[in-house]
């Protein structure tokens, strides 16, 4: 559910649509979908989904502001349906962006895929950031430190934390039938945060820009599934197309 309300937004990214309009067809997708958006007055979050557009990390509030050609926007989704959260999000292009943006884009993406394709029971949930960091640091970006994946499953946040940098102190080991995310978020200059006064939007201090990825993973017996992958195009993201 989450990924078919994920598609509806996707066909929305364009410019001049403002991320209000993109948080409506959300809302109302989920109804639809007889599902709760779940970031929806969670600790006041006052919209039903995040976006984040250019130097935004995580956690952009929906605004009036129109998507301008050459914005990247990442649309963070998860819905609550019969005692269960599904969460995933993708970052777009508005039009034609920049080379540099393309780089970023396709770097994140790729972060978390080297990652997923490691994940199986046995491993330790600590060494998925030494895998993201490697990557994202061979392409000269940086990993954010300050928000990490988690578990997910009848709560929205929960045990464990899965950090996306190396050298971290997450505990635990995986084994089959843990459901959990990850999420990278990744940044064209330093990796330091900030967050705006609405105490939500977190944004990169030097103001470049970040772009992110997340799906929902369940541990099988040999490796995992995604939960949240798309259906179409062999399941590649949206932004593939555009390269």
């Amino acid at each position: 559910l989450a990924r078919e309300v994920l598609d509806v937004a996707s066909m929305m990214v364009r410019s001049g649509v403002t991320t209000e309009e993109i948080d409506h067809a959300v809302h109302l997708a989920c109804l639809a979908r007889n599902c709760y958006p779940s970031p929806l007055n969670y600790y006041n979050f006052p919209k039903s989904c995040c976006t984040s557009v250019n130097e935004v990390i995580c956690h952009g509030i929906p605004d009036a502001r129109p998507l301008q050609d050459g914005d990247i926007v990442n649309v963070d989704i998860t819905v609550y349906r019969n005692g269960f959260h599904g969460d995933l999000n993708e970052t777009f292009f508005v039009g034609e962006v920049d080379e540099g943006s393309k780089k970023l884009v396709q770097t994140t993406y790729e972060c978390l895929m080297h990652a997923i394709d490691s994940v199986k029971p046995g491993v330790r949930y600590r060494e998925l950031g030494n895998i993201i960091q490697k990557h994202a640091h061979a392409s000269g970006f940086s990993v954010v430190r300050s928000y990490c994946g988690h578990g997910i499953h009848r709560l929205f946040h929960t045990a464990p934390n899965v950090p996306h940098y190396a050298k971290n102190k997450a505990v635990g080991v995986m084994k089959p039938g843990h459901v959990f995310t990850i999420e990278p978020m990744i940044c064209e200059g330093a990796w330091h945060d900030e967050t705006w006064p609405d105490s939500w939007t977190a944004v990169t201090k030097d103001g470049k820009r970040s772009a992110q990825f997340e799906h929902t993973l369940l541990v099988t017996e040999t490796g995992c599934d995604i939960l949240t992958r798309r259906l179409e195009d062999n399941g590649r993201p949206y932004f593939a197309s555009q390269l």
